[in-house]
């Protein structure tokens, strides 16, 4: 595999930055194509080229959702690194869709009115009414069927993994990493963050830099339990105001 030059940084940057998001349901055969070990070896080397493109361009719930946002902000590559760090974690170029276009990327390349139904739909209209943004976390606590390669509804263990959580590293121990996180908790007919504790996450990836360096306090990412990336304490507070937003919308079952 020969890393291609041609890509500009924040272009390699974002489309290896996506990979590490995509694994974890990759690998569990839930979104995207039958890739993983191709996925995992561009991955493990750290690798860029047209051939992962390819591969997470086939994950049709991600990437008609970063094509969207990088449309809205006019971007030309919806791997742009912020485009992707837009869909994964929240930035300011997710206020840049406007409603008209979430409400057609959701009809037209979704197929959401065709797939859930014309009264499962009705309940999108209203969140993108209230201002719901293409964020991770809209798709998975507000699209009940997966467009991906799951079309059963989720439950609450199913739902906290499909998340992007994020937990303080507690400690590093070989290929295990303990981190301090709130996990999805369900109280009634009603979903919240809970008081955050320990959680063992091992390590799947021969990763990035910073992950094989990780620090005790650092912020870590991570998807189905496959951790991602190290991210800031601006970035961790982002995440978990899209996160908190569209637990917002479920609950209120609107």
């Amino acid at each position: 595999m020969v890393l291609t030059l041609d890509y500009p940084q924040k272009i390699m940057d974002g489309i290896l930055r996506c990979s590490r998001y995509a694994f974890g349901p990759n690998r569990l055969h839930y979104c995207g194509p039958d890739a993983n070990s191709e996925l995992l070896a561009y991955i493990k080397e750290g690798a860029t080229d047209p051939g992962l493109e390819k591969i997470l361009s086939a994950f049709n719930t991600l990437y008609p959702y970063l094509e969207l946002i990088a449309h809205a902000s006019g971007i030309k590559d919806p791997f742009d690194e912020r485009v992707v760090e837009a869909y994964w974690i929240g930035n300011e170029l997710l206020d840049k869709v406007e409603r008209q276009a979430l409400y057609r990327n959701l009809v037209e390349e979704h197929e959401l009115k065709k797939k859930n139904g014309l009264k499962s739909f009705s309940k999108l209209e209203n969140k993108i009414r209230l201002h719901a943004v293409p964020h991770h976390s809209f798709h998975v606590f507000n699209v009940w069927k997966g467009t991906g390669n799951m079309s059963t509804e989720y439950n609450l263990e199913s739902l906290d993994s499909c998340r992007i959580s994020w937990g303080k590293v507690l400690e590093v121990s070989g290929p295990t990493i303990t981190v301090e996180s709130e996990p999805l908790i369900q109280i009634g007919d009603k979903y919240i963050l809970g008081k955050a504790e320990k959680k063992k996450l091992t390590r799947k990836l021969e990763s990035t830099e910073e992950i094989e360096q990780l620090k005790i306090g650092d912020i870590l990412t991570f998807h189905w339990s496959v951790p991602c990336e190290v991210i800031s304490e601006k970035q961790a507070s982002i995440l978990k105001k899209y996160t908190l937003q569209n637990i917002g919308f479920l609950n209120q079952g609107i």
